[in-house]
């Protein structure tokens, strides 16, 4: 079965409807369907016949038997079988009531299909020879039709088939992708660089990978076209899943969907619209009826289920044996709550108890140099509550000493940083000496600066994230050294620029270091960064990308961050430059909260912008679906005339 036919779902308009050769060979006048409604959808299905159970005749005489068990067992329950029946019809009377799709399996069908047919696996790829003769069959593609060359069939190359040199660069950028703690499984352990295919992948494996992972590593291989309609359905599915969803703009999204199909209408065989990939043009509308993707997809069911699974021990009776793990648990969880210094049963204790707070994996004491510690006491200063009234004051007091420079805001500004410290230390002095009940312990102990020696740690658990050195992560295959951050800066249009303006800007580095400074009372950890440069180190890719150069280093006179502020990321290298990395966000877990037990997936919480390019209407309705770059299949079947 082959769903075809999406260019019904674009506007009136479009110019998709006319074209003819590039689609099946007819213009679209065909308006959408208009969906379904529960109780006309119930009318559809009251015929359906259901037959329980599978049935498996190896002889005539066994079938016999099996058909007078079936007549004694039908008489015998007779009013249970209409029971059961009935249920069926209630639960389908309910599905069609409520009509919810579930994207997790969608999306893990699409990327297997999408991957089969990219690599173009024996038995698994949609292309094959009876493909190419529904292509001959429908009169389109001419180019794709298969050649019988001697005793054997040469399929011509089409355009969404790798290459082998394509097969290895997409095959090496995926195996050398290091991802987060937790991110998701081992990324090396899909590929398989001597027969150069994906494979093992599990439904969580598949989202991470349609959704992060392929965008990136196609940006080197195959046709400009076919690349970025694939890039933009794994976009659609990255801003479906999105944790907030601007109601706004799911039209858009809605129209974008029924786009990227058209053009893989373009590029790939029929057989590859199965029912699957057609069902994502309605999920949009789903969106709009149910709400949010994550708080309805299969992941906390299907995670659930292996927990259940679990309990069983004596396969003959595996609803008793869950039924008393599940009591023994509750009972054991109930109990535990009135016992002292005993954690709950769930709830790893580790990453409760730790990771929230801090770690201490490779800690030592350390001397630092004086500019290095006064710069990270800087970076402290103003991000502390008590001392921004001080802030402020000391602006106006550095105005009113200098008034013929007071215009300067950037002298003004240089001023404030270099002497700030020393200001606000003799400041709180004589504050504490006048009335020592007003000045709390925090603003005496930062008044006086942080210790000489600071603890250093090659990782760090904060808000719930392990972040680590880069130095760390040279030998591990997580990365966590990689961090964000979104703070106020000027920018200046020259050296000369005395008026700089004040805006919010996005600052992207690597860890080097991670300091925990000492105020005798209380510790701050804060990371020593190599910040890479906002002039010419940072871009954005036309579909939406952000690109960083990570050795073009900036910013050297402010390179602390305070931990709690930084922003996990992580970096791939771009296969068509390995001179930029893109730059993939990520979400912390939050494993304090426990409201939210199916939210745990590594879902960025920023809408992802797609940024389509315009279509190329000077190309018309010819378009080419075949690649002069790549290599055919032989096979050794005869097309019967």
């Amino acid at each position: 079965m082959s769903y075809m036919g999406h260019r019904k779902f674009l506007p009136t308009g479009h110019v998709f409807r006319t074209w003819k050769k590039a689609f099946d060979g007819k213009q679209e006048l065909e308006m959408p369907p208009s969906p379904l409604q529960g109780e006309e959808l119930l009318e559809k299905l009251n015929k359906v016949q259901f037959h329980l159970g599978k049935r498996k005749l190896t002889s005539k005489k066994r079938k016999g038997q099996r058909e007078k068990s079936d007549v004694a067992s039908s008489e015998h329950q007779g009013p249970w079988k209409k029971k059961s029946i009935f249920f069926e019809l209630e639960y389908w009377k309910h599905l069609a009531l409520r009509h919810n799709l579930d994207v997790m399996h969608i999306e893990k069908n699409v990327s297997d299909s999408l991957l089969n047919t990219l690599f173009n696996i024996p038995g698994r790829s949609k292309d094959g020879i009876k493909s190419r003769l529904d292509l001959k069959e429908l009169g389109i593609r001419a180019n794709l039709h298969p050649q019988v060359v001697g005793g054997r069939t040469f399929l011509p190359p089409a355009c969404h088939a790798l290459t082998k040199v394509e097969k290895q660069s997409l095959c090496s950028s995926i195996s050398n992708v290091k991802v987060p703690e937790g991110y998701s499984s081992n990324v090396s352990d899909w590929v398989d660089m001597s027969k150069l295919i994906l494979s093992g992948l599990k439904s969580h494996d598949h989202h991470i990978l349609i959704q992060h992972i392929l965008p990136v590593s196609i940006r080197s291989v195959l046709p400009k076209k076919v690349r970025y309609a694939i890039t933009r359905l794994c976009l659609f599915f990255k801003s479906l899943c999105c944790k907030v969803i601007d109601v706004t703009k799911l039209e858009n999204l809605g129209l974008e969907i029924v786009e990227v199909l058209c053009y893989l209408e373009q590029f790939f065989p029929p057989s590859f619209f199965d029912i699957m990939v057609h069902l994502t043009v309605h999920l949009v509308r789903e969106v709009k009826l149910c709400g949010p993707v994550y708080m309805r997809w299969m992941y906390p069911f299907e995670r659930y289920m292996k927990i259940l699974k679990g309990y069983v021990r004596n396969r003959s009776r595996p609803e008793g044996c869950i039924v008393e793990s599940y009591i023994v648990e509750e009972t054991i969880e109930f109990c535990s709550d009135y016992l002292s210094e005993v954690t709950t049963i769930g709830a790893c204790p580790t990453r409760v108890n730790s990771e929230i707070s801090k770690g201490s994996r490779g800690v030592s004491v350390c001397g630092v140099s004086r500019a290095d510690r006064e710069e990270a006491h800087r970076l402290v200063l103003q991000n502390i509550d008590e001392v921004q009234p001080y802030i402020e004051e000391h602006f106006n007091w550095i105005k009113s000493n200098n008034p013929t420079k007071a215009r300067n805001q950037k002298w003004v500004q240089d001023e404030h940083y270099r002497n700030f410290s020393t200001w606000l230390k003799k400041k709180v002095y004589a504050e504490n000496c006048e009335s020592p009940s007003n000045v709390s312990n925090t603003l005496l102990c930062i008044s006086r600066g942080p210790s000489c020696d600071v603890l250093k740690y090659q990782s760090y658990y904060i808000n719930s994230t392990k972040f680590c050195t880069k130095d760390r992560d040279k030998s591990r295959k997580t990365q966590n050294s990689g961090v964000m951050i979104v703070a106020r800066a000027f920018q200046i249009s020259s050296s000369k620029d005395k008026n700089p303006i004040e805006c919010n800007m996005s600052f992207y580095g690597v860890i080097q270091e991670i300091w925990e400074l000492d105020y005798s009372s209380f510790q701050i950890p804060v990371f020593l960064c190599d910040w890479v440069r906002s002039d010419n180190g940072v871009k954005d890719d036309e579909l939406g990308f952000k690109l960083v150069d990570l050795n073009r280093i900036g910013h050297k006179s402010d390179r602390f961050v305070m931990a709690s502020q930084a922003t996990q990321v992580f970096y791939m290298s771009d296969p068509l430059d390995a001179r930029w990395s893109v730059v993939m966000t990520t979400q912390a877990k939050d494993y304090a909260n426990q409201e939210h037990n199916g939210d745990d997936l590594m879902i960025s919480e920023q809408i992802h912008q797609i940024t389509p390019p315009p279509i190329d209407v000077t190309v018309g309705d010819d378009v080419v679906s075949s690649r002069d770059d790549g290599e055919g299949l032989w096979v050794n079947e005869t097309i019967k005339p």
